[in-house]
């Protein structure tokens, strides 16, 4: 083994409140490699062209020489150590996370990264960590810093020029944003599930408003800098843009302006924030070399494994060392096909969407409330009290054949309604087994016991960009309001997340459909880190109508 990468036990790990601004010697308690030592240079100044200034930490090797630079950026505080590690009392269902005493949370570690030979920048976006200015996250400013820290990065003493992004979540959201401007030194990104379409993926779901996560995101902000007045007021821009309209599309990267390397990954296990963005910017990028790695396990956890570890490494070592690896092998997508919680198999494919995908339509029949081969040749119709948190309709099919359905599913609906000139739908595509019982899956925001998929939609926001729209995505539009009349029966189409889930003979697939969401609470107590949707407009029955006329069905992603 090099020598290097044993460590050396008899060092004394630094204590962060030992540092102090610009040149640190210290010693860091990597997980994978002992006690390293390294060079630590806190709070570097780095000033905008505008004049702002940003801080950042560089962590490098202790050595001579010119490294590749992995960096982060976010508005969580540079020095804010995993907080995530210890939150077990609170956050019981993480699962384990292992880092040095040095990563921010959802950031590299720089006890991997640095005795591999890499250098770890971790930048305070404007508006935090003592870097002045408007926080406003996501969108065009905050990239513009990125890429002038990303060029600054490029041109030290101790770079190779040779800079790639890696982190999760907001982490990863940056990154979108920042590649789709093209700073000369960035060659290669590694988003570890981050949405990129704010307004569909996290503000509003279906056109719903979150009332949950989104919210509580922004009062974490508040809180971990409440000196600053100047931090967008996300929940106000929530209630006066209800439409996806020219502020949500200043939220929007142009991933089609995107053309370096891509190793991304997604979850099926984040659905509600990073699942469709993780999915929508490995599609819409340009760039010809790019990978996508999906699991459906939990966030974090996965990230700092030593099998995704070393993915990442092996990702790196070829774009930004020139190392010539196995990389290009890789195959293109790389995803893991869930049989139950924890367990499943992983599958190689060439494209996303997986190109040996077959749409098969399962009819819903309101009269036997099983899902069919065939369109019902009789109408029927089946309601529910929109008002009643447990009032639903569920339709089940169960498999005489091995099945898996890896995709996005659509389902469509002929609904109406006498009392209410709209509707809020909230569905969930449930996994049971043999004899009946549900198959749980890990689920956002880290929560045991989850479902295959979910889906929402206002109805009054069911038009379709027909022109992005494919037969199992409905995109869409959410620019205008088409209000029901009462007693009308109209058609909607609900875009049901990504997932790859196996389904064995006798197991069972079951759709949820009610007015309110279909897996209640939290994994965090006292915190609101799921999603919820509180401000509905429901009101009175609702019905679902099926067969004939009203082709009312699930079209699912078959896999042959």
């Amino acid at each position: 083994m090099n020598q290097q990468l044993m460590g050396n036990p008899e060092l004394t790990v630094t204590d962060a409140a030992e540092l102090h601004e610009g040149l640190n010697h210290i010693v860091v308690d990597s997980i994978q490699y002992g006690y390293q030592e390294m060079i630590m240079e806190k709070d570097l100044p780095v000033t905008m062209v505008d004049g702002h200034v940003l801080y950042v930490n560089v962590f490098r090797p202790n050595k001579a020489g010119q490294f590749p630079v992995v960096i982060s950026a976010d508005t969580y505080g540079k020095d804010n150590k995993p907080k995530i590690t210890n939150m077990g009392p609170v956050w019981p269902t993480l699962g384990p996370i292992p880092t040095s005493s040095f990563t921010p949370e959802e950031s590299p570690d720089p006890g991997f990264w640095v005795p591999n030979d890499y250098v770890v920048v971790k930048v305070a976006l404007r508006g935090s960590a003592g870097s002045l200015g408007a926080l406003k996250p996501w969108g065009l400013d905050e990239a513009k810093d990125y890429a002038e820290v990303i060029e600054w990065a490029g041109r030290q003493q101790w770079s190779n020029g040779n800079v790639g992004t890696n982190g999760v979540s907001y982490l990863a959201v940056t990154q979108w944003w920042v590649a789709s401007l093209q700073p000369k030194h960035l060659k290669a990104m590694i988003p570890w599930e981050g949405l990129n379409d704010m307004y569909r993926e996290i503000a509003f779901h279906g056109g719903i408003p979150d009332t949950g996560f989104y919210r509580f995101w922004h009062q974490g902000l508040m809180m971990r800098w409440p000196d600053n007045q100047q931090i967008e007021n996300l929940p106000a821009q929530q209630q006066n843009h209800p439409l996806f309209d020219d502020y949500w599309k200043g939220k929007q990267a142009d991933l089609s302006a995107i053309h370096i390397p891509i190793l991304a990954c997604a979850s099926w296990s984040t659905q509600g924030l990073h699942n469709r963005g993780s999915f929508e910017g490995f599609k819409q990028a340009a760039s010809h070399q790019k990978w996508l790695y999906v699991h459906g396990r939990k966030e974090w956890e996965t990230y700092y494994t030593r099998e995704a570890l070393e993915m990442q490494k092996a990702f790196f070592d070829y774009f930004l060392k020139g190392i010539e690896n196995d990389w290009t092998e890789t195959p293109a997508v790389s995803y893991e096909l869930r049989d139950k919680f924890y367990k499943g198999t992983r599958k190689e494919a060439k494209a996303w969407p997986l190109p040996e995908t077959t749409a098969e339509a399962y009819y819903l029949n309101a009269d036997s409330l099983m899902m069919e081969q065939q369109c019902p040749a009789e109408e029927a119709v089946i309601s529910y009290d929109s008002s009643s948190e447990n009032d639903e309709v569920r339709f089940t099919k169960t498999f005489d054949q091995k099945t898996e359905l890896t995709g996005n599913m659509k389902l469509k609906l002929w609904v109406s309604s006498e009392e209410a000139d709209d509707m809020d739908l909230f569905i969930g595509i449930k996994k049971l087994d043999r004899n009946g019982a549900e198959v749980h899956f890990p689920d956002f925001n880290h929560i045991e016991k989850g479902q295959v998929a979910a889906g929402w939609l206002r109805v009054s926001h069911r038009a379709l960009d027909t022109e992005r729209s494919t037969p199992l995505q409905p995109w869409l539009k959410h620019e205008e309001r088409q209000l029901m009349k009462p007693g009308e029966i109209v058609s909607a189409e609900v875009e049901i997340l990504p997932s790859g889930t196996l389904f064995k003979v006798g197991e069972s697939i079951q759709v949820v459909i009610k007015a309110s969401e279909v897996i209640k609470g939290s994994s965090t107590f006292g915190a609101k880190t799921r999603y919820e949707h509180t401000e509905t407009v429901n009101n009175g029955r609702y019905h679902i109508h099926t067969g004939k006329h009203y082709d009312s069905h699930l079209l699912v992603p078959v896999i042959k």
